[in-house]
């Protein structure tokens, strides 16, 4: 069974010994931030720091509770879905892939079934500071909520839209929001609620359920819900609960709920903030602001935070791992409903946010254009800048698998390609951008446009079959296993023989 809160997840990491406490005091100030650092660089135990030096909060902090481990990142959230220890990648997708594909309605619980609800603060009694919000890296611009999901209205679906934007505080009862035109719910807020100068109820849940928490990550096509995929990938209905103060349904089981609105036509310091590029990203900019009208909790919350940015192209946290695990499923699902032929959409696990590879077959000239036209006009990929295509037997989670195909198989002169020269979005995060090209302080996207690429990996058509007879495979395969290499390794293939017989 899957579990159904944080706590469970958590209690599960500390069965397998990937979960340390902290009992001495740990300041919020860089110290939290610095020991989880050290603990994702280590590929060491996911810290719980159970006190805060300074302040009088029943409160802990989690430093990246998803991050997996380095050889395996999937590991932990598979086990958390339910799944048998010891899957490799490929059966992983496989089995993550099946679940979406079976969408699970949410069902709602009363106040008082919901874990969330056990303490309710409303009116004077909102006092964001009350909570230690860690500040994360030195030159940030303040105390960040950098790792939960926020709830905001959809009129295509009954249950909300689920995402993940990013949160600076100010004081007891205000935050900004970095909301990027371009994505559903700043597209919301700026082009629907703002123009009418009315204010944009929003959520914003902390400490979810693993589900809840990748699906905020995931692509989801407009109208449909991200709560039925959470569903889904749990294989059991989601729980949800009205708020105090608004109509919005938050997941029940989560340690901590504000509950607020997006103001129109105010804005309020946001950033700078060390980011996933592994740079401090600025600079300082206006962003909406995040009145928070309710606060409801669980006794001694656990507040997840991640630590972005450790290094360039580092690829060791939450956010980079639940792509890897979740948003890489998805976005399989998603290229499979548009009618392309894909083994596997894929992350490169070492810089997650900017190249992802697709392992697909090429049946005819010109198909992978046609792929990477609808990859890099989809809104969901706006970050994406670099695609690397590979055949669908090369495992895209197996680093040398890929830079070997493209060391064999990409011509630098025919299947390097530029796409969309000047035409496509950019997004104001990524290193490589001036500070002019960075933007509108309005809402927060970047004033150039740039061209995207991809590198076609895949073997041409009519080169020469030089693949062993199935037969020799098995006896190799065999002998592999005898010497201590793990038989999941080869499910994938046995499975493509399989369908191809």
């Amino acid at each position: 069974m899957a579990v159904n809160s944080l706590r469970e997840y958590l209690d599960l990491l500390d069965t397998t010994g990937w979960l340390r406490s902290f009992d001495q005091p740990v300041s919020w100030d860089l110290e939290a931030s610095a020991a989880t650092m050290l603990a994702n660089i280590r590929d060491g135990p996911v810290p719980v720091f159970e006190s805060i030096a300074g302040i009088e909060t029943e409160s802990k902090l989690v430093g990246d509770p998803y991050r997996g481990p380095q050889t395996r990142p999937w590991d932990h959230f598979a086990q958390a879905l339910g799944f048998p220890s010891g899957l490799s990648g490929c059966t992983y997708y496989d089995r993550v892939i099946a679940r979406l594909n079976r969408t699970k309605a949410p069902r709602t619980v009363a106040s008082h079934r919901a874990p969330c609800k056990e303490t309710v603060r409303t009116g004077t009694e909102v006092d964001l500071l009350s909570f230690p919000w860690p500040y994360i890296h030195e030159g940030d611009g303040g105390r960040y909520s950098n790792h939960h999901t926020i709830v905001a209205p959809d009129p295509d679906t009954e249950w909300g839209t689920w995402s993940s934007h990013r949160m600076m505080i100010h004081d007891s009862s205000q935050a900004s929001l970095l909301l990027l035109a371009g994505e559903q719910v700043p597209n919301r807020y700026y082009y629907d609620y703002e123009p009418r100068g009315e204010p944009m109820p929003v959520a914003v849940v902390i400490g979810a359920e693993p589900t809840v928490e990748s699906t905020a990550d995931m692509w989801i096509p407009t109208g449909r819900s991200e709560a039925a995929f959470a569903g889904g990938l749990k294989n059991a209905p989601v729980d949800l609960v009205q708020c105090e103060t608004n109509d919005l349904y938050v997941p029940a089981t989560a340690e901590l709920v504000l509950e607020g609105h997006v103001r129109p036509d105010d804005r309020l310091d946001e950033g700078p903030f060390g980011d996933y590029f592994g740079y401090m990203n600025g600079p300082r900019r206006s962003m909406p602001v995040f009145e928070v009208d309710a606060i409801t909790h669980r006794h001694e919350p656990r507040l997840p935070f991640c630590v972005e940015g450790s290094g360039v192209g580092y690829g060791q946290n939450s956010t980079s791992t639940l792509r890897l695990v979740a948003a890489g499923p998805d976005a399989t699902v998603g290229l499979r409903a548009a009618g392309f032929d894909v083994a596997m959409a894929v992350p490169w696990r070492f810089t997650s946010r900017t190249v992802w590879v697709i392992a697909t077959d090429r049946p005819y000239p010109g198909y992978l254009h046609e792929l990477a036209n609808f990859i890099f006009t989809t809104w969901g990929m706006l970050h994406i800048d670099f695609f690397v295509f590979v055949d669908a037997a090369v495992d895209p989670l197996d680093p040398r698998a890929v830079l070997t195909a493209i060391a064999l198989e990409a011509d630098p002169d025919a299947d390097f390609h530029q796409f969309g020269v000047e035409r496509m979005p950019k997004v104001p995060l990524n290193i490589y951008q001036t500070p002019d090209e960075k933007g509108s302080a309005d809402v927060g996207t970047s004033k150039a446009k740039t061209a995207k690429a991809y590198i076609d990996a895949t073997t041409d058509g009519d080169a020469t079959d030089t693949t062993a007879t199935a037969e020799t495979r098995k006896r190799a395969q065999e002998r592999l296993v005898e010497a201590g290499l793990d038989a999941a390794r080869f499910d994938r293939l046995d499975e493509r023989e399989g369908k191809s017989q």
